[in-house]
């Protein structure tokens, strides 16, 4: 099966081109025989890269002007806003797993998360998965993830599931998506360079499965002049504010395709499925080398929220 990670950055804060630029990078891929495409992290509508830019304190400030905006073009699901890329995934019948800034529409309104879908290959959703713990400045913009979407799933590739950025450093999630029996492992992230693809390569070799990392190669040039305070965010015109490094390891932690950097398309190859279950021979943590005698993970499931209505 061949596979697609997307190194094409989006239309930067403006929800409506960037979903139709996502429509065509699937029929891209899918005209080159790919089945499963990956989006990087917050690829809708773009990752707000202004929280790492602004100083504290009276700058902080800036942020309403930047969070509006950023607010205004993020997905809302009790909208249908995906309806373009499930309706894409089902026309070329591929699994699409796209990385989205959330607004939840039927509580508050207002709280954005940071997400990933997986779209199956008939159009539907299989789940929606909030990143549990924004990193640092990030918890200016993004609520708190819960539990209720940690799953892999049964998609028409395989058993894929997904985690966001630095959650993949937490051992207890990676572990939750062991326990699955999962075959394609996916990273959308903001993170690059050699410690990230260490981790990735890690992830591999410690679960036994295919792992697809991928973040948003993007220039200053990709970002509108008409950002609110664009001048004083990116100085620099020729900046590259993030190297790409698409990537793909296989089962066990070989390197397989790869890294993609400072580079924009598609990163495309083939991948063996079944390959990640025959590689845990040897080491399956959630397996034969789990000793449930002396460990135990205790997962909750139950979907949070602040309101109950009787």
């Amino acid at each position: 099966m061949k596979i697609a990670v997307v190194q094409q950055p989006p239309i930067y804060m403006n929800k409506e081109e960037s979903l139709a630029r996502a429509v065509a990078l699937i029929a891209d891929a899918a005209a080159q025989g790919c089945g499963l495409i990956v989006f990087p992290e917050t690829w809708l509508p773009g990752y707000p890269t202004f929280v790492w830019r602004l100083k504290p304190g009276a700058e902080m400030k800036k942020t309403d002007a930047l969070f509006a905006l950023s607010q205004a073009n993020s997905i809302d699901l009790s909208k249908d806003d995906l309806a373009p890329v499930k309706e894409a995934a089902k026309e070329h019948s591929v699994v699409v797993v796209m990385g989205h800034q959330e607004v939840d529409g039927t509580l508050s309104g207002s709280t954005l998360f940071n997400s990933v879908a997986i779209i199956d290959a008939d159009g539907k959703l299989l789940n929606n998965h909030r990143k549990l713990m924004p990193t640092n400045p990030e918890r200016m913009v993004w609520g708190f993830g819960d539990g209720s979407t940690l799953k892999v799933v049964e998609s028409a590739v395989g058993r894929v599931g997904a985690l966001l950025c630095w959650e993949n450093y937490m051992p207890l999630a990676r572990f939750t998506l062991y326990a699955q029996n999962i075959d394609i492992y996916c990273a959308p992230t903001w993170d690059c360079g050699e410690a990230w693809l260490a981790t990735m390569q890690h992830i591999a070799r410690e679960g036994g499965c295919w792992v697809i990392g991928c973040s948003t190669s993007l220039e200053a040039g990709d970002v509108p002049t008409n950002l609110p305070y664009y001048g004083e965010l990116f100085p620099d015109a020729a900046e590259w504010i993030n190297d790409g490094d698409a990537v793909v390891y296989k089962p066990f932690g070989g390197l397989h395709a790869g890294p993609m950097r400072r580079e924009k398309g598609l990163l495309i190859s083939e991948i063996d499925v079944g390959a990640a279950a025959a590689s845990r021979r040897k080491f399956d943590v959630s397996g034969h080398y789990a000793r449930p005698d002396v460990f135990t993970l205790r997962v909750n499931r139950a979907k949070q929220s602040p309101i109950k209505f009787d």
